[in-house]
C-alpha cells in the first residue's frame, strides 16, 4: 500500500533519482533541514512493503503574490497582495515515472492546500513551471498562467474543490 508522509530520517534519500540533479540534491541535502526549521514541508510517497524507498516527493511553502500578476478575472477580486500555497517541488523517481505517481502527489498537494486554506486563508496553489513541458503538465490540472510570467501559474481553490 502506498503512503504519503512527512520526510524523516528513516528514508533512503541517496537512492532517489528523478533525472533532475537539482531536485535530487534538494531531497538529499536540504529538504529534511527545511522541514526541521519550518522553512517548508516535504512529503514523500513510499510503499509500506519498502518504507525506506522514496517513490516521489513534493514540497509545499507559503507564498505571497501581487494580485496584478493574475489574469484580470482573478486580480480584480483580491487586495493588492494575497497569500497562497506554493508547490515548490514535485518529483518522481525514474523507476516509477509514467505510472500515475505524479498525479497521486499532485492530488495530495491540492488536498493539503485546502487544509491550509481552511486554517490560514490562501487563494490557491501556485507553481513555477521549469519549462514549457512542465507548464503543459500543470495545465492538465487547470493551472492558470500569470500575466507577466507564463511559467508562473496558479490553481484557484474553487478549481481544486471541483477536481477533488
Amino acid at each position: 500500500m502506498k503512503l504519503i508522509k512527512l520526510l524523516d530520517g528513516a528514508c533512503d534519500r541517496n537512492s532517489f533519482d528523478c533525472g533532475n540533479e537539482a531536485l535530487n540534491g534538494y531531497l538529499r541535502a536540504i529538504a529534511r533541514q527545511h522541514n526541521k526549521k519550518g522553512v517548508s514541508r516535504t512529503f514523500i510517497l513510499v510503499d509500506s512493503a519498502q518504507p525506506q524507498t522514496i517513490i516521489g516527493f513534493f514540497t509545499l511553502v507559503l507564498c505571497e503574490i501581487r494580485a496584478v500578476q493574475l489574469p484580470k478575472k482573478w486580480s480584480k477580486k483580491y487586495p493588492t497582495t494575497i497569500a497562497g500555497v506554493k508547490l515548490a517541488r514535485l518529483a518522481v523517481d525514474k523507476k516509477y515515472q509514467r505510472q500515475g505517481i505524479g498525479e497521486i502527489l499532485m492530488v495530495e498537494a491540492m488536498k493539503r492546500a485546502l487544509i491550509i486554506a481552511d486554517n490560514a486563508g490562501v487563494i490557491g496553489l501556485f507553481v513555477d513551471a521549469k519549462d514549457e513541458a512542465a507548464k503543459k503538465y500543470y495545465q492538465r490540472y487547470d493551472f492558470i498562467s500569470f500575466i507577466d510570467n507564463p511559467l508562473s501559474m496558479f490553481l484557484p481553490l474553487a478549481t481544486i474543490k471541483e477536481i477533488l
